[in-house]
């Protein structure tokens, strides 16, 4: 697999009061998902603050980020974040300048 990574996401989540664990529960979830995308080198879900969550994602290019953003995980999101979600979510695209990757 390419481990060059160029360009990634940066997502932040708010949690719905009393929906922490449901949400911290969803990305837990997520990342069998992740591991089957073939364009996303890296995807780390993140936990913030006590109501606070991330992700942070990187590709390889601009197409593996818009394969990720119209994927399974986006499409989860958007069906249960009315549900976990205080706000909708911020989504930050991102260069990535320098990594460090396993391998």
């Amino acid at each position: 697999m390419d481990q060059n990574v160029n360009v990634g996401l940066l997502v932040r989540l708010e949690a719905r009061p009393g929906q922490e664990a449901a949400l911290q529960a969803f990305l837990e979830g997520a990342l069998p998902l992740a591991n089957e995308e073939a364009l996303t080198t890296v995807w780390f879900a993140l936990k913030i603050g006590p109501s606070t969550f991330g992700i942070f994602d990187a590709f390889p290019s601009d197409e593996g980020r818009a394969a990720h953003i119209a994927g399974v995980i986006a499409d989860e999101l958007r069906a249960q974040g009315p549900d976990l979600l205080a706000r909708k979510p911020l989504v930050e695209p991102v260069d990535v300048l320098v990594a460090k990757l396993p391998g």
